[in-house]
């Protein structure tokens, strides 16, 4: 089982992406509280190269290092964690079944039927399920969301943790964490609408992920070879840096005179392409032919103004991701720093949810 528990206690998120360790830890405000949560801890420790290749530990060792790194830095003391494994890893299937079922006939009957639906053998995978709700097809059925991961997916994020000294309590999938996030955005007006439409494009390191949203839930998901990785790859060559200090300078802005229109700007344009173009095989792949707003998250939306060229290049409402707008921050947070690293702890902060009241896991 994935371990999609249902608990009341704060959880520490972390993402586990193929740079750096992102984890956080949240509280829950009194219910007169202006804010629902407040932010308690949180750090971004860099990753050795190499130590996660193509969304896989490769090295636990050196990640569990990096988490307890991480760990120190944050000075958090809470050891129950939530973690997740990419979307490209997990299998789902949405499968219906009798509405009378409880949790435990629900449990039995698809480890009877889970070979039907997995191509690997039953004991080489975690398996978990959620009930979406009622069946559109019966009115005595539900339809259930089946994910399943191979062991080695899970149990290699679970050692890392366990060389920092942590408990896995949930291990979620990045996809379902992020629209997690999401759910946190304030909405008023038009963005009501049951019907609206969000183009959430979360661009990591080597790929550049589109996750739509429609009514809150994300329908369609496609990965594409570009990432900030290309950003950083291209400065480190033209201006002679170490890794460390073109991710530092890149952060910054503080590169060279040279910078912004020779390496940036080429680089907003590519990604506003990749974007585009994203977003036309998702029309041409289903019955939606437009979204209502594009969503920016990750290390790269952090740049200043993509938001605004994307805007203009795909004539559609664009925003940078930030969870933490409708948040309070403990005394010990660096409020500027982040606010600057916000787009890129979507998934940390989706897992850090999962320890309050309905957490939405797979929905």
């Amino acid at each position: 089982m994935f371990g999609l528990s249902r608990k009341n206690n704060p959880l520490l998120g972390i993402d586990i992406s193929s740079t750096a360790i992102k984890l956080i830890e949240l509280s829950r405000n009194a219910v007169s509280a202006p804010t629902l949560f407040r932010v308690e801890h949180y750090a971004i420790e860099p990753l050795p190269l190499n130590a996660v290749l193509e969304k896989k530990i490769a090295d636990s060792e050196a990640v569990g290092k990096s988490i307890r790194s991480a760990l120190v830095r944050a000075g958090t003391k809470t050891k129950r964690a939530a973690i997740a494994v990419a979307g490209s890893a997990v299998i789902t299937k949405v499968i219906s079944m009798s509405a009378s079922f409880s949790d435990a006939e629900m449990e039995s009957q698809i480890q009877l039927e889970a070979d039907q639906y997995i191509p690997y053998p039953l004991e080489e995978v975690n398996l978990d399920f959620e009930v979406i709700g009622p069946s559109l097809n019966s009115p005595d059925m539900v339809d259930v969301l089946l994910a399943a991961s191979r062991r080695e997916n899970v149990d290699d994020r679970v050692a890392a943790l366990e060389i920092a000294g942590l408990t896995a309590i949930v291990v979620d999938v990045e996809a379902y964490a992020m629209e997690n996030a999401c759910s946190l955005f304030p909405r008023s007006g038009a963005e009501e609408s049951h019907d609206r439409t969000v183009a959430l494009v979360d661009v990591g390191a080597a790929t550049t992920t589109l996750h739509v949203l429609h009514r809150g839930q994300i329908i369609y998901t496609r990965e594409q070879n570009f990432g900030g990785m290309q950003l950083k790859d291209e400065v480190q060559r033209r201006y002679g840096l170490s890794r460390e200090e073109a991710s530092q300078k890149i952060l910054t802005g503080d590169v060279a005179e040279t910078y912004e229109a020779e390496v940036l700007d080429p680089f907003k344009e590519a990604l506003a392409q990749q974007i585009g173009r994203a977003l036309q095989f998702f029309y041409s792949g289903t019955t939606f032919n437009h979204v209502d707003q594009i969503l920016l998250s990750g290390g790269p939306a952090s740049i200043r103004k993509i938001d605004v060229l994307v805007e203009n290049r795909l004539k559609l409402p664009t925003l940078v991701a930030n969870p933490f707008t409708q948040m309070s921050l403990a005394p010990s947070i660096d409020s500027q720093e982040l606010m600057r690293e916000a787009p890129g702890m979507m998934v940390a902060v989706g897992l850090a949810l999962r320890g309050f009241d309905d957490p939405r896991g797979f929905k």
